[in-house]
């Protein structure tokens, strides 16, 4: 099979190549971050004044690592590293939990991460032929306007549908043929459970691939996703630090997700100890940025949990390759002292094959004790059986459950709609204990 590829030259660098080109382009980084407040006063602190004081990859270990809280701290301009005449857009997050942070692009900038969305989108089989429906959410959000871009670089036709509205998102795949479309696995999921209320053509017959991330999920929801569609689906990673998508990517062959070390340098170590992690190993993804400009990070804490994949892709690209996102470490939850991780839980409940494509996890304090609940919801005609069935399926469900995180959960069946739809990130966890 021939692989599809969008930049030969860099996708398939030797390896010493590739260390070299890192090389030269950690050293544009920190001549970059030098110009910044913020970075002239932590690197001053451990001795390096000059991008030469950078004599090899292992040198970056030396520079202290940037957090999320930094960035806030820096807002809005304190880690711009040109002058602002430079500067054509800024991102930023939320904000719902504090201050928000704030990543501003030259116009290279953007020209560069479109050209590695590019990749990511070509490394799947898609082209120019195919019709590219984006339904996520346009604006400060990264994900919709990474994605355009990049799906114009690589000649696609797009559709700007964004997120929502789920009735013309039908209308808009039948009408135009789309044949590649990109949302959160939550929101597929439901457009699928709305495809099956309207009629009974539940896979548009142009439909082929879909690109899903920005959540947290299990390879159970993937495929999941893959049936319901008759198609194929393929992982991504991004976060707005690093531009947004175009990170990672799995290629045709989905033996991990590529990430493209001439743009970014990666880290793997332990939350707890900041030890590096062996191959296969899971720890928290560290990136620092080698082709941002405005915005440049060193050693960013993403709190991403994954590791990385041994061995090679069979599409023969020397990136590094890393496994689906497990979660993130402030994510994770105690449950009566025990840590458990939401995409866990998603991963036992997505293999009763009864459960529909909706669920929400709870934990409430009941006592001195906490109390663990997963509603999901499950097909409609089981709801007109015996009641002996639902009884069977919650007792099985919460020991799929309790062998996968140790904790035994109650369990809430719900006829399907029942649950609240995100038409963004699905809110999986309310988490209703007291704060202390």
């Amino acid at each position: 099979m021939k692989v599809p590829v969008w930049n030969p030259a860099v996708e398939f660098l030797e390896r010493e190549a590739l260390e070299r080109l890192q090389l030269a382009n950690l050293r544009k980084t920190v001549a970059w971050a030098l110009k910044t407040p913020f970075y002239r006063r932590r690197l001053a602190e451990v001795g390096l004044h000059r991008p030469e004081d950078i004599a090899s990859l292992r040198d970056l270990r030396d520079i202290p690592y940037t957090t999320k809280e930094d960035l806030r701290e820096s807002y809005p301009r304190g880690l711009l590293a040109v002058d602002l005449e430079q500067v054509v857009r800024l991102h930023t997050s939320s904000g719902t939990t504090g201050m928000p942070t704030v990543i501003h692009h030259t116009q290279a900038d953007l020209d560069a991460w479109t050209e590695l969305v590019a990749r990511c989108i070509v490394a799947t089989g898609a082209s120019r032929r195919d019709v590219f429906q984006n339904m996520t959410n346009y604006g400060l959000f990264t994900g919709g306007l990474g994605l355009h871009y990049g799906a114009e670089r690589v000649g696609m036709l797009v559709i700007p549908a964004s997120s929502g509205n789920t009735s013309r998102q039908v209308q808009l795949m039948r009408h135009f043929q789309t044949s590649v479309v990109h949302a959160t696995p939550s929101y597929l999921l439901h457009l699928h459970s709305a495809l099956m209320d309207e009629d009974t053509d539940t896979s548009p017959p142009s439909l082929r691939k879909a690109f899903i991330g920005a959540e947290p999920h299990s390879e159970e929801t993937r495929r999941k996703i893959e049936t319901l569609f008759e198609i194929e689906a393929y992982n991504s990673y991004g976060l707005s630090e690093m531009n947004g998508p175009g990170v990672a990517f799995e290629c045709l062959y989905k033996t991990g997700l590529h990430l493209w070390e001439d743009a970014y340098l990666l880290e793997v170590i332990d939350p707890d100890s900041l030890r590096p992690c062996a191959e296969e190993e899971t720890g928290e993804i560290v990136l620092t940025t080698l082709q941002r400009q405005a915005t440049p990070l060193l050693r960013y804490r993403t709190r991403d949990l994954s590791h990385l994949v041994g061995g090679h892709c069979p599409c023969g690209r020397s990136h590094r390759r890393l496994a689906r996102i497990k979660g993130r470490s402030d994510d994770m939850l105690i449950v009566n002292g025990v840590n458990v991780f939401p995409s866990q839980i998603e991963e036992a409940l997505m293999k009763a094959p009864e459960v529909g494509t909706n669920y929400l996890i709870q934990v409430e304090k009941r006592g001195a004790l906490d109390r663990l609940a997963v509603k999901t919801e499950v097909h409609a005609a089981l709801f007109a059986g015996d009641a002996r069935v639902l009884s069977d399926l919650r007792e099985r469900i919460a020991e799929r459950i309790r062998a996968a995180v140790l904790v035994k959960p109650s369990i809430e069946l719900h006829e399907p709609g029942s649950l609240p739809v995100s038409e963004g990130k699905a809110r999986r966890v309310l988490d209703l204990r007291p704060a202390f």
